[in-house]
């Protein structure tokens, strides 16, 4: 297939997310937690029930600004309904200035193992940098190798600190960390 054809080997565009975004990134979100349930800290339920509103107020606080910041990947023509399918978001952490935490990566199944990962990391990143924050901090459930081999490939480094799971307790989290 040729690019621009629908094909799925076609590269998103990995952006940052726009306050018009909030029911496409409500459907990613609910994908999210049917896909990965013990990835994220809420249910599909909870999701689901929470009012359009609350999503389109955390878009636009995603949207905006040095301190907290969401990327999302957009197929190019793959997908004419418009759904994203990849997300990956970025906090500071007012206790280490210099550090920004990477949070809620997902990319949907079909587009796992095609190097958009490395695309929507460096997303977060570059806004990173930008803000004056060199250095990235993610969480990933330990026994989850897949995402840490991934995690490893684009240069995180597991710190060797283990924590609970905030929401289920007999699951452990590994810190990875690595530049900006």
């Amino acid at each position: 297939m040729r690019p621009g054809d629908g094909s799925v080997d076609e590269r998103p565009r990995v952006r940052r997310i726009r306050p018009t975004d909030a029911a496409r990134m409500r459907a990613l979100r609910l994908e999210m937690l049917a896909d990965a349930p013990l990835a994220f800290l809420e249910t599909v339920a909870e999701a689901a029930a929470r009012p359009h509103a609350e999503y389109a107020s955390r878009v636009r606080q995603n949207a905006y600004g040095s301190q907290i910041a969401a990327f999302v990947a957009e197929p190019r023509s793959a997908y004419p309904d418009g759904r994203f399918v990849g997300h990956a978001g970025g906090h500071a952490v007012h206790a280490e200035p210099g550090l920004t935490v990477i949070f809620a990566v997902y990319l949907t199944p079909a587009r796992r193992g095609t190097g958009l990962l490395a695309d929507l990391i460096e997303g977060v990143a570059a806004w990173s940098r930008a803000a004056g924050r060199p250095e990235l901090l993610l969480e990933v459930v330990v026994g989850n190798n897949r995402a840490i081999r991934a995690y490893q490939r684009l240069g995180f480094e597991d710190t060797g600190v283990r924590l609970p799971h905030p929401r289920v307790p007999t699951l452990t989290e590994l810190q990875m960390r690595r530049r900006a």
